[in-house]
């Protein structure tokens, strides 16, 4: 890693919004609406049972793909901690981006369809699948810059606050992709803000 040593952080950073922009084409190219097909564009969207969830740039899942940030920058630390983090940020750009590729492909979509409760779910826009590359982007730097506690704590928090507002978050949704349960699935219907 001494030559991506010498490579100044900024040359790293200019990877990410060409990234993005990868990440966008493909996602195009995928057939992906680039936004909500009810013409608008929204900054938050809330209803998570509704059409519109996943379409507009920021939503409840997003606060999940924060911690996919935490997640990546802890476990690029673990095993590129000598490298730079500008480095270690491409790198996380890059498993995120390809997760949404991979989030927004039939196999997954349809699987969401049919073992969770979103029902009405036909994939992300681009606008909102841009969205949670950037909110992972902020969940990587709060990881960077914050004591290890008070990103674990703010994890906690995340998962618990979404657990009890939309009966979902990232641990819920990793169970029933895997192995769906139906009492879950029962209680994740009766979400208060769903």
């Amino acid at each position: 890693m001494t030559c991506a040593r010498r490579i100044p952080p900024s040359a790293f950073l200019l990877a990410v919004p060409a990234i993005l922009a990868l990440q966008a084409l493909l996602l195009w190219a995928m057939g992906r609406v680039p936004m909500c097909t009810c013409g608008t564009i929204k900054l938050w969207h809330g209803v998570v049972h509704s059409t519109e969830n996943s379409q507009h740039i920021l939503d409840w899942y997003s606060f999940t793909h924060v911690i996919h940030g935490f997640l990546l920058y802890f476990l690029l630390w673990l095993v590129m901690r000598r490298s730079p983090v500008a480095l270690r940020l491409v790198i996380a750009v890059l498993i995120e981006g390809a997760w949404e590729l991979l989030e927004n492909s039939d196999m997954i979509i349809n699987r969401y369809r049919a073992e969770t409760i979103s029902f009405d779910y036909f994939g992300d826009s681009i606008v909102n699948s841009i969205g949670d590359t950037v909110t992972m982007i902020s969940g990587f730097a709060l990881a960077f810059l914050l004591p290890t506690w008070s990103v674990v704590a703010l994890a906690v928090a995340i998962e618990i606050a979404l657990a009890y507002l939309i009966h979902d978050n990232l641990t819920l949704n990793v169970i029933m992709i895997l192995h769906p349960v139906e009492a879950i699935k029962a209680w994740q219907a009766t979400a208060p803000l769903g």
